[in-house]
């Protein structure tokens, strides 16, 4: 039962603004429908073929959320049932996501990943690359694809005023975002930053949407 007490011990400190999403990616079903016992139901996945399985076996009323950089051949099998996408950073991808979007007749959300961190292997926009984006008549066409916030990972540090300032980058994209680009959207409100090292700080920072895995379920099986 010890996921389950460290589910309800993480969300009973959280502020209201703030939903956890499980990281839920290389653990069994049995682990997932531990936590869903207790009331969770947003889980993130970063492979395809293994959201698939589990959405297919898993209670139906699970959000599910792809945290990883979606391949574009791939966007088509999570499109039917997909929550959010939060690693997003190219228009080839929202222009898929929207084609399948229009193939299952529904809006697919997602966030725009930005690239906040001193680590070169992270994915994601600059705000350059974001607003070229934004302005570009090739996403103006996109009809069933939602853009609702940002979503960044800090640098794998043990410097807190480190890791704080990068939180802060992206809060700050995110209002600038609001109000050059969806200061009409309601729904443009997701901030997507924290992992199981840094949440406290991100949610200190302003996160909506922390993404929590081997603090809940213990470390990744591979």
């Amino acid at each position: 039962m010890y996921i389950g007490n460290n589910i309800v011990n993480l969300v009973d400190n959280l502020p209201e603004s703030v939903r956890l999403v499980a990281v839920s990616k290389t653990k069994p079903n049995e682990d997932i429908l531990e936590a869903y016992n207790v009331g969770q139901r947003i889980f993130g996945e970063n492979k395809v073929q293994d959201l698939i399985r589990k959405y297919e076996d898993l209670p139906k009323d699970i959000e599910w959320h792809f945290i990883g950089h979606p391949q574009t051949n791939k966007v088509k099998y999570i499109a039917p049932f997909i929550s959010l996408i939060h690693g997003v950073d190219s228009i080839k991808l929202l222009k898929e996501i929207s084609k399948q979007g229009v193939k299952n007749n529904r809006q697919i959300k997602c966030l725009l990943q930005f690239h906040i961190a001193e680590e070169s292997t992270k994915f994601g926009l600059s705000e350059e690359e974001a607003s070229e984006l934004l302005e570009s008549e090739a996403f103006k066409q996109l009809t069933n694809v939602e853009v609702v916030g940002v979503m960044g990972m800090a640098t794998y540090t043990d410097d807190e005023n480190h890791v704080r300032n990068e939180f802060r980058v992206l809060k700050n994209i995110f209002s600038k975002l609001k109000n050059r680009y969806f200061s009409t959207s309601e729904s443009f409100t997701e901030i997507s930053m924290g992992m199981s090292g840094d949440y406290q700080l991100a949610v200190e920072e302003g996160s909506t949407l922390i993404r929590v895995g081997s603090k809940l379920f213990g470390e990744r099986n591979y």
